[in-house]
């Protein structure tokens, strides 16, 4: 019983990173995609998503209660996890401790993230341009956000190659390398939409 109920609750984590987590993660970069285009662009995306109907009931249900979720069992899973690597250097060894220690690293980013942007606007801040350029503007900040965007994008496109194997999509090691390339072109395109993002509010 212990060790159904241990595979029904590694099936949700899973889920939980891809579908809310990740469909959000990958919204949430588009709209800070729209810094490129200026300040005005950006702050309309913004607008609109604030604007957005039952929003704090979409937060709620879509983003943290999700996160908290995931977070937590996948601490329990981090922390109870046997890695290897130092015995055997295998990539996908590597892999799994990495996505452990991204996890952490995650957790981390999102809550000053959330901080400094979700709090702040609570207090009556204002989510635009402004504020993320006056946050970046300290170079300490715009390491830890580089820093952050990179852990979150790889732990999102790793976990969609566990995804796949947990789900039995990917079940042939053919299919398997297939969605490492997939996944690594996912790293690398959100990595660079992340990056790119922070760095015009950065005046970069």
């Amino acid at each position: 019983m212990s060790s159904n109920r241990e595979f029904l609750y590694r099936r949700l984590h899973s889920l939980l990173g891809v579908i809310p987590i990740g469909v959000f993660l990958i919204v949430h970069l588009t709209v800070n995609w729209f810094a490129t285009r200026g300040p005005e662009a950006y702050n309309q995306a913004t607008t609109f998503m604030e604007g957005l109907p039952f929003r704090y009931v979409m937060e709620a249900f879509i983003i943290f209660i999700p996160i908290i979720l995931h977070a937590v069992y996948g601490l329990y899973i981090a922390f109870q996890a046997r890695n290897n690597t130092s015995k055997y250097g295998y990539f996908r060894n590597w892999m799994f401790r990495l996505q452990r220690v991204t996890g952490v690293l995650v957790l981390i980013f999102i809550t000053w993230h959330v901080w400094e942007t979700r709090v702040a606007a609570a207090f009556g801040a204002e989510v635009n341009f402004q504020m993320m350029e006056d946050i970046v503007s300290n170079p300490v900040a715009l390491i830890a956000y580089i820093i952050g965007i990179t852990a979150t994008t790889f732990h999102f496109a790793n976990g969609l190659w566990s995804f796949g194997v947990t789900w039995g999509i990917t079940i042939t090691p053919k299919s398997q390398r297939i969605s490492s390339f997939v996944s690594l072109a996912v790293f690398l395109a959100l990595t660079f939409i992340g990056i790119r993002s922070i760095l015009v509010f950065a005046g970069i």
